[in-house]
């Protein structure tokens, strides 16, 4: 099962914010981090926190921060919200399907699947949040790091 990039920035913009246990992040700072657009971030981020994930804080020195703890947040929900679905194969125009067990195998699997993702939250990924930090390299204050992409934009 591939996931798709959605639920892949999903899952990044989580880890992010959740490594950074002194402040808020940015959307600014993440798709810096990562090296991914703006745009496609805030469809996430504003998707993550009406489902309760994120915490957007408005204001000149808003951000982003977990909508719950990490431990709360499972891998398996965040997956379930940003996947459409999860059926392997239509089996509808099969010739095969009234007789076919398949459908019932692969629904096992996927079921197999989630199972494992919910067996894990966002704390369990971010065990080595240190090693996490500094792969993220230092957080800027946040407030550095607006100036620092509204210089960006002005060069642009």
């Amino acid at each position: 099962m591939q996931l798709t990039r959605y639920t892949d920035y999903a899952i990044r913009v989580l880890l992010h914010v959740g490594a950074r246990e002194d402040g808020l992040s940015s959307i600014a700072e993440i798709a810096h981090t990562y090296n991914i657009s703006r745009n496609h971030l805030m469809k996430v981020v504003q998707d993550l926190g009406q489902a309760g994930f994120l915490t957007t804080v408005r204001g000149r020195n808003g951000g982003l921060k977990l909508g719950r703890p990490a431990d709360d947040i499972r891998i398996g929900d965040v997956v379930r919200h940003t996947e459409q679905g999860f059926e392997m194969v239509d089996c509808g125009s099969c010739i095969i399907a009234p007789a076919c067990t398949m459908p019932r195998v692969l629904r096992e699997a996927t079921e197999a699947f989630l199972a494992v993702l919910d067996k894990y939250s966002i704390e369990d990924i971010l065990i080595r949040r240190v090693d996490l930090r500094r792969i993220f390299g230092t957080f800027e204050p946040l407030k550095e790091t607006i100036a620092h992409v509204t210089e960006e934009a002005a060069q642009d």
